[in-house]
């Protein structure tokens, strides 16, 4: 169905794209950006909703690499639709869903349910990511040309590396062969252990088993040794030290088809906000020491880091409240992505336009979408943003089923307070909705 058009006038446009940051309008049609003009609007079409942005930031809306959720099969965890009301929330338009589901997404029938699920109960872009090994056992392949002809993005193991260097091998080998791009988490679960935190000081203060940076490092160098045997296209999904960052550097200076992600939790905490065993901040990779905190900072302005995630997990009350050994890895993270990615912009670390272009055109550019760019012809997938809100965070206003935010109670500046998808409003914050009655 045709829609009427939306003119968003007295905006501050951003396009992450090209780093261009003005005053502007857009103008949307059938879903679709129709025209972006970057000077005050001269004339309004006059069969055009217009929606005055009041001179906060426009821009494409966020795009999500990595986010948990429960279905199908732990549908009290999150489902597609609560998911998706997270992400419209939190101004992300587009979430890449892991395959550590029940059952696991290794077949194209479960790609095609997740995509004909998210079409009907979801309010923004759900994009099934594969399972590198059957089961994500780690042993058999999947079918990678069948996954991707079903609709899958991307191929992982999701919350688990693939260990076996032959497996991962001939994984690469057909990911290169079909174009695919897989992206693993770095973490040797050998070396992991029954390691719960950050290796260090810290750690010993606080009677807890760590888990040293070589868990990250060993891994990651031996898949780099086998992106230069095989030539294929890979995608560290997270990465949390310094150490990482000289590797990812490394391998991109060589010329390899290596790219890289950061959790928004690693960039903007640290072990020390573990405090007095604070669960929620029980992570993979766990939060690692300031120095390494920086290092990320520093690798995502120089762009050695090429993506930010929110690495969305939640857990329920059971799996959460325990001692901070016992509990589980993981919270969640994706309607609070922004707020907290913008803490790097208020406290002068990072620009708005580099910050968003690792939330919108990079992971566009890895998923191979005409998205995350200000430009006639995109989706018309935009968030509103006002950067200078101050709020601070209570969970029960969370859309996510569960609580789990490593922000509770924090204060954050920034929030999106606009959200459109294919030219739909999917979110209005309440004040917005007062100020357009």
């Amino acid at each position: 169905m045709s829609m009427r058009p939306i003119l968003l006038t007295n905006a501050t446009l951003c396009d992450p794209a090209t780093g261009r940051q003005a005053p502007g309008h857009v103008l949307v049609r059938d879903g679709l950006i129709h025209d972006v003009g970057w000077s005050p609007l001269a004339g309004v079409p006059d069969e055009a909703e217009t929606i005055d942005c009041g001179g906060h930031v426009l821009s494409p809306g966020l795009i999500d690499l990595r986010a948990f959720v429960g279905e199908p099969g732990a549908e009290h965890r999150e489902t597609l639709a609560s998911a998706s009301a997270a992400a419209a929330a939190g101004g992300v338009t587009t979430l890449v869903c892991m395959p550590d589901t029940n059952p696991v997404i290794d077949g194209p029938a479960i790609v095609d349910f997740v995509l004909r699920r998210a079409r009907d109960t979801a309010c923004v872009n759900v994009l099934p990511a594969a399972a590198i090994t059957k089961g994500l056992a780690g042993h058999e392949m999947t079918e990678f040309g069948l996954l991707q002809e079903a609709g899958a993005v991307a191929f992982t193991d999701g919350l688990k590396a693939v260990r076996n260097a032959q497996v991962m091998r001939r994984a690469m080998t057909y990911a290169r062969d079909f174009g695919a791009l897989l992206m693993q988490h770095v973490e040797e679960p050998d070396l992991v252990g029954d390691g719960v935190m950050n290796e260090g000081e810290m750690a010993s203060r606080l009677g807890l088993l760590g888990i040293p940076r070589e868990a990250e490092t060993v891994m990651l160098e031996r898949d780099i040794r086998l992106v230069r045997l095989t030539g294929a296209r890979y995608h560290a999904a997270m990465i949390s030290c310094a150490d990482s960052v000289e590797i990812v550097r490394r391998a991109k200076a060589d010329g390899l088809p290596v790219t890289c992600g950061a959790s928004v939790n690693n960039l903007v905490l640290n072990e020390g906000d573990i405090g007095h065993y604070r669960t929620f901040c029980r992570l993979s990779p766990p939060l690692r020491h300031e120095t390494d905190r920086l290092a990320l900072v520093a690798a995502l302005n120089e762009g050695v880091i090429d993506v930010i995630v929110s690495d969305h997990n939640p857990q329920d009350v059971e799996t959460k409240r325990l001692p901070f050994a016992e509990a589980a890895d993981g919270a969640l993270g994706i309607e609070t992505l922004l707020g907290a990615a913008l803490r790097l912009v208020h406290t002068g670390d990072i620009s708005l336009p580099r910050l968003l272009a690792a939330l919108t055109a990079s992971p566009a550019d890895l998923l191979g979408r005409r998205a995350g760019r200000l430009a006639a012809g995109a989706a018309a997938d935009l968030v509103l943003i006002d950067p200078d809100l101050p709020y601070v965070l209570d969970k029960r206003a969370l859309k996510s089923r569960s609580k789990n935010s490593p922000f509770d109670e924090a204060r954050l500046q920034g929030a999106a307070i606009l959200t459109m998808v294919a030219g739909r409003i999917v979110f209005r914050a309440p004040a917005e909705s007062e100020a357009a009655a």
